[in-house]
């Protein structure tokens, strides 16, 4: 379902409405403490590759107002991050910011099968958390009717799956694979269910993760992305009838993806880390703002007006580096997946023994799998993991429902060196 007729625009209006858009940015800037001294006056989109980022650093050492672009008087939302280290970020609207937030969440559900009518159940967390209120507002501009049930008590989120019959669920891969744990532990088949599309984010995940979900429930799985520092969610969005890649909304969410390292600008189909420049928020646009998401940049398919991004597989920050190997949790989810007698609730745990890291990955047993396989699964998975990742670990099976459930974001990495 197409929502507005900006995803149907040509690329030539395309080209001129984003030019147009970062004209009129620049000339609101022109007078900002902190922008005015990076944007050049009468600057292109195509002198975007030569401005500084914005990190999450800037973000910090303006906390919490700084970068503001308007008076707070026009503010009419602000949400905020939980923090890294202690330090949050905020996310400030006005009352354009919502509209766009709302349009850009409406597309996105459209673009994943949603319409008028639709039941959406929206378990992402309400509160300071930008996940809930942009599904559900995104929701209600497109027509469909939202069960707000939030994060949280799953014995009464699969109760009031099976009675409100919600076709489409919003909510974190992690949790949804706790959901269908809930299912099967009440005696309840999930491919049962009413549901048949399940919009996730929140944190990255695998198409192993896809697969598992997809066989389990019998729904499409599609990928929502955003971030707050940019809007929160609704970003980006895959398009249900293609599940190839995230359709960025370009026309307020200008992408690069540049080398982490170096920071030059890669060319699409390269993958690097993600960086957005916003467009058209108000509050608090950003300029060349580093994710720290690893992705690349590919032609448009569903929506051709529209490049997609690939699923991330990772952040440049959370990667960890054990005895000189790279290593992404997403690259062991897709081994701990494919693993028999194994779940795909895990944990990896970063330990110092001497001078030397340790990882072990903590990983419940599936409920059909006897104590006896425990050892040989383990054995399997650290394994696969030597040969295709290239590094020693340590595996720990364990009770299923023994690794904590997340309600927002999983935390996947558990780091425990001193």
């Amino acid at each position: 379902m197409i929502f507005d007729e900006a995803e149907q625009l040509p690329a030539s209006e395309q080209s001129r409405l984003k030019e147009e858009r970062w004209r009129r940015l620049g000339e609101r800037l022109a007078a900002h403490p902190f922008h005015s001294r990076r944007i050049p006056a009468g600057s292109s989109l195509d002198d975007l590759v030569s401005l500084p980022f914005t990190t999450k650093q800037h973000l910090w050492d303006t906390y919490p107002f700084g970068l503001l672009a308007v008076d707070r008087s026009e503010l009419r939302r602000v949400h905020a991050t939980s923090g890294t280290k202690g330090r949050p970020t905020i996310a400030a609207y006005t009352h354009g910011d919502l509209e766009l937030f709302r349009n850009v969440n409406a597309r996105a559900l459209a673009s994943a099968g949603a319409g008028p009518g639709t039941v959406v159940h929206n378990a992402y967390g309400y509160g300071l958390f930008t996940g809930g209120l942009g599904a559900h507002y995104g929701a209600e501009r497109l027509g469909c009717t939202v069960v707000p049930v939030s994060g949280g008590m799953t014995p009464r989120q699969v109760q009031l799956i099976r009675d409100f019959e919600p076709a489409i669920i919003m909510v974190t891969p992690s949790y949804m694979l706790a959901l269908i744990d809930e299912f099967e532990r009440q005696g309840v088949d999930p491919r049962t269910s009413s549901l048949r599309i399940g919009i996730f984010g929140a944190e990255p995940w695998t198409e192993a993760m896809r697969a598992e979900i997809e066989g389990r429930m019998d729904m499409h799985a599609v990928d929502i992305y955003g971030l707050s520092e940019v809007m929160g969610p609704g970003v980006s969005q895959e398009c249900v009838e293609t599940k190839d890649g995230l359709h960025i909304w370009e026309d307020h969410f200008y992408p690069e993806v540049i080398d982490p390292v170096s920071g030059e600008v890669l060319p699409d189909g390269a993958i690097g880390e993600l960086v957005f420049t916003s467009l058209t928020k108000q509050a608090l646009p950003v300029i060349r703002y580093r994710t720290r998401d690893l992705t690349r940049l590919l032609p448009g398919t569903a929506r051709p007006a529209f490049r997609r991004m690939e699923k991330v597989t990772g952040r440049s920050d959370d990667m960890i580096i054990l005895r000189g190997v790279n290593v992404f949790p997403t690259q062991l989810e897709e081994l701990v997946v494919r693993t028999a007698g194994l779940s795909p609730h895990f944990q990896v745990i970063l330990e110092r023994e001497g001078r030397l890291d340790t990882l072990t990955v903590r990983v419940e047993a599936r409920s059909d799998c006897p104590p006896e396989r425990r050892d040989p699964a383990a054995e399997a998975l650290a394994r696969e993991v030597k040969d295709r990742v290239g590094v020693t670990i340590a595996v720990e099976v364990v009770d299923p429902d023994t690794v904590e459930r997340s309600v927002g974001k999983l935390q996947r990495v558990v780091d425990r060196r001193s």
